[in-house]
């Protein structure tokens, strides 16, 4: 017998509880593993393609793979594809790169806000909780139910966070249904 497995042998005949080992969350059908940056996670899920593309257009890898740490709220294929036809086309052009990088950027805060975090900043805020992004404008968090959290941009758009506190090396993402945008 191996050495942990002794010890996990004595641990349950003594009735000590042993913690379950941390598991990874799936997104987009792969292990989003918590030693991984944002970016070399996203790459990987098949429900953001779209999102990755977009960031390697908009010359933000380098970024999304820094220290941080940030809080990313991720759209799915599916939010990219419920925008007006066309939408995402024009801003995959060079020639859009400062409005693509502007909507990616709206879509980033910095620091580390799992759902814990934001579920206690809205009730101290009497149900709403604001946080700056990193391109300069705010988004506003509220609970939807007892255990859901919603994302309200700045045109007043509501995004569900369906896949809550991905962790990752240089931060968290939280993947949400709808593309979140900026003013101007």
């Amino acid at each position: 017998m191996t050495r942990t497995r002794t010890a996990l042998a004595l641990a349950l005949m003594m009735g000590v509880a042993i913690p379950a080992m941390a598991q990874s969350v799936r997104v987009g059908g792969q292990p989003m593993l918590p030693n991984k940056t944002i970016v070399s996670n996203a790459v990987n899920s098949a429900d953001h393609t779209t999102l990755v593309a977009a960031v390697k257009a908009a010359g933000l890898v380098d970024t999304l793979n820094s220290a941080g740490p940030f809080t990313v709220f991720a759209p799915v294929n599916s939010a990219f594809a419920a925008l007006p036809a066309g939408t995402v086309d024009t801003l995959l052009k060079p020639e859009n790169k400062g409005t693509l990088t502007k909507v990616l950027t709206y879509h980033v805060v910095s620091g580390d806000y799992d759902s814990a975090k934001l579920r206690s900043m809205i009730l101290a805020g009497n149900g709403k909780a604001t946080l700056k992004t990193v391109e300069g404008g705010t988004l506003v968090f509220m609970m939807n139910g007892s255990s859901n959290i919603v994302v309200e941009d700045s045109k007043g758009g509501v995004a569900d966070i369906t896949i809550a506190d991905v962790n990752q090396s240089n931060g968290v993402i939280h993947v949400i249904d709808r593309v979140l945008m900026p003013t101007g």
